[in-house]
């Protein structure tokens, strides 16, 4: 685990992988006068972005069918990255990111796809994260440019897995500000949100659960997308961009962690696109045009 890249105040310390797909290697909040890990630390070998505490998705979220994006009328073929068969969490992930910026309370990592071989999208961009501590709040803001010569669509996001448990504390507790949701088979829907499977409904606060969780949401509320209690320990509020439009909640039973996830697309964007499913939240990037959006966690007592 890198050591140099870190960034820390009071309330806050968050480490980086940039070498491994531009991830974040832990998150810490002070709790109780003690660092704790609010989202799940990665182990001191990580060689693999899944390992990490959190990384970025980009220039989409979540899967894309059989690997076959559609658009405009024509498909392209990218490469198959996951058992299911899908291509899966954008092509950022796949390569070391540079660190263009280093202060003790900010970092900005950059890929330039032109600089790297074989990447899984049809056009050149350069994806340039930031990540800033001000006070109680660690806000993580995406950038996308389109460095091609036409436009294309596309998303972004990033995949934090928060710890089920902070300081001790009980089973962390969850309430969502969305009233939408996918019905999904093999993890991708086929038409527009609607209902929110009861397994999945966290509009009112309650514990994670061990029942199997993962969906994608949307019809958000307003500028709060969520709240995480560890009761007895620390709470934080998560406040996103509006074009932030849709979250992707994944609780596996069993497991020390759950991720949260906002994201601009939902799952498998391109082809409800090309199906003219409304809503799917994608965004068109002209040539030369740069693309950002903000999410934040903000840090205060349970």
């Amino acid at each position: 685990m890198s050591d140099d890249v870190t960034i820390e105040n009071e309330h806050w310390r968050i480490g980086f992988l940039p070498e491994v797909g531009g991830s974040v290697a832990f998150g810490q909040a002070r709790v109780n006068g003690a660092w704790a890990d609010v989202l799940r630390p990665s182990p001191a070998d990580a060689a693999a972005p899944n390992d990490t505490a959190s990384y970025p998705l980009v220039p989409w979220s979540n899967r894309i069918r059989a690997g076959r994006l559609r658009w405009a009328g024509r498909t392209y073929q990218l490469r198959v990255n996951f058992p299911d068969g899908t291509a899966i969490h954008g092509a950022g992930w796949d390569y070391p990111w540079n660190v263009v910026e280093h202060t003790d309370t900010r970092v900005v990592l950059e890929l330039a796809s032109r600089e790297v071989y074989g990447v899984n999208w049809p056009w050149t961009f350069t994806a340039r994260f930031t990540y800033e501590l001000d006070g109680p709040v660690f806000r993580w803001t995406y950038g996308l440019t389109n460095t091609d010569h036409e436009t294309f669509p596309a998303g972004y996001g990033h995949h934090p897995y928060f710890q089920r448990s902070v300081a001790g504390s009980p089973e962390a507790r969850l309430q969502m500000e969305v009233d939408k949701a996918y019905d999904l088979v093999d993890c991708m829907p086929t038409e527009a949100a609607g209902e929110i499977r009861p397994a999945a409904d966290f509009r009112e606060a309650r514990e994670i659960g061990q029942e199997f969780v993962d969906d994608c949401f949307t019809d958000r509320r307003g500028e709060r997308l969520a709240t995480i209690e560890w009761p007895g320990a620390v709470t934080v509020d998560v406040h996103a961009d509006a074009e932030l439009e849709h979250a992707v909640l994944y609780i596996p039973p069993g497991q020390g962690y759950f991720a949260f996830e906002p994201v601009s697309n939902a799952n498998d964007a391109f082809n409800l696109d090309e199906a003219h499913v409304p809503g799917t939240g994608l965004f068109l990037v002209q040539p030369g045009e740069t693309r950002s959006s903000t999410f934040t966690l903000t840090v205060r007592d349970a």
